[in-house]
């Protein structure tokens, strides 16, 4: 029996599960490849090159140089602002990997001794509500339903890669919609569940009623965001129905949406050159995750808001084991932070107008409730008053009644004598 053997690329690969990583770190390889100067046309054959040069024990102590220079020129780029010091280690994790998977010995211990440490605190802050209000001023209907769930919910911007329309469940009090439960990672092995904004909801109602406007069949299965169509024929001036055939916006068109908005909306800085700062006030995407978590550690526990940011174990430790509120629980705490999650000042108004007039019915009603308690109380006094009268009037009748049969009496006694 003959058994293929596997390329050095090919056994990498193998060690790429999730759907990001799988995007990440080819791309994070290749930087390497590339400043090694590897023979090649493609990353096959660079891969093979590599290897065919690292298995060779003579050329271990080269390898290893070659890695410390690598280290050593990013550093240059986390001096200029280019790259952080986190990046650089990201870097080195998938020329890592690449060695493990093809069992190329190399003394990682020597090569972390030069790694620059990684600051643990990042500098760059949170979107502001202003820039996020610029940011729905982009000329897509898809950046306001796709940024309002990101800021409601805390996702990672991976997670669209799932999400279905069935994955929107919306909760009604009182007659009105005050949330929506959403569902990350449906089906795969890491699903958890969050919640969005009533605003949030609407947003992506209003983009789900649009498609089906121009002819897209709406169901469950529907993908939340999807790609662009033709939506009106320019020489007659209507709806033409492209809309038949959606197609899944995935998490890196979705990420690069996020980043062009910001850019030509002029909220991040577009760079002329490659050399560049490239420093940003705050992360494209994943700035919306901490725009969540920053508001939610304002109002409500800190464990409650790594639960609904789907943090696992490896964050959460042994109180992932111990520690599980109900859902019920975690939509009371969700609610409470609802306004700090929502970014139009209308809807906010709109819910204390809302708020201010259910306060105002309750006063109203309480008032009402006060004077017929009242009325009740003079009515009973007028009918102790009555029964008072009454009594009064049998007991003077009473009273006649005995005067008069001790004037009978006294008649009798003076007869008798």
């Amino acid at each position: 029996m003959l058994l293929a053997e596997s390329t050095p690329y090919q056994n990498f690969l193998y060690a790429l599960k999730s759907k990001d990583v799988k995007r990440q770190y080819p791309v994070m390889l290749i930087r390497f490849l590339k400043f090694i100067e590897t023979d090649g046309e493609t990353i096959e054959e660079k891969c093979l090159t590599l290897y065919n040069f690292a298995v060779q024990l003579d050329n271990r102590k080269k390898l290893e140089y070659h890695l410390m220079l690598y280290i050593a020129f990013q550093e240059e780029r986390i001096k200029r602002k280019e790259i952080s010091s986190g990046t650089l280690r990201n870097y080195l994790k998938a020329v890592k990997l690449f060695f493990i998977m093809n069992d190329i010995l190399v003394n990682w211990d020597k090569i972390k001794i030069g790694m620059p440490a990684v600051n643990q605190t990042s500098n760059d802050r949170i979107p502001q509500n202003s820039e996020i209000i610029q940011l729905f001023e982009y000329n897509d209907i898809r950046i306001k339903p796709i940024v309002l769930t990101m800021i409601s919910s805390g996702i990672r911007v991976g997670a669209w890669e799932w999400l279905k329309w069935k994955h929107i469940i919306p909760i009604e009090k009182e007659g009105s919609i005050v949330a929506a439960k959403v569902i990350v990672y449906g089906d795969e092995p890491e699903q958890y569940f969050s919640f969005i904004t009533s605003e949030a909801y609407r947003s992506l109602r209003n983009y789900m009623d649009f498609r089906k406007l121009h002819g897209e069949i709406i169901t469950g299965e529907s993908w939340l965001i999807r790609d662009q169509w033709q939506k009106i024929d320019k020489v007659h001036g209507h709806r033409i129905g492209l809309a038949g055939k959606p197609k899944k916006l995935d998490a890196e068109g979705i990420r690069r949406l996020i980043y062009d908005s910001w850019k030509i909306q002029g909220v991040l800085k577009v760079h002329e050159s490659e050399s560049a700062e490239k420093h940003h006030p705050f992360k494209s995407s994943h700035g919306f995750r901490k725009f969540f978590q920053t508001n939610c550690e304002m109002v409500i526990k800190s464990e409650d808001v790594e639960i609904l940011m789907g943090h696992g174990s490896s964050k959460r430790g042994l109180k992932a084991n111990y520690y599980r509120p109900k859902e019920e629980y975690l939509l009371e705490q969700y609610l409470k932070v609802v306004d700090m999650l929502t970014i139009d000042e209308g809807n906010k108004l709109k819910k204390e107008v809302k708020e201010l007039t259910k306060k105002n019915k309750e006063k109203e009603y309480l008032i009402n409730v006060a004077l017929m308690e009242k009325d009740r109380e003079v009515d009973n006094l007028k009918k102790q008053d009555k029964l008072k009268e009454e009594a009064l009037l049998k007991l003077s009748d009473q009273v006649m009644i005995l005067m008069k049969d001790m004037q009978n009496i006294k008649s009798i006694s003076n007869m008798e004598k």
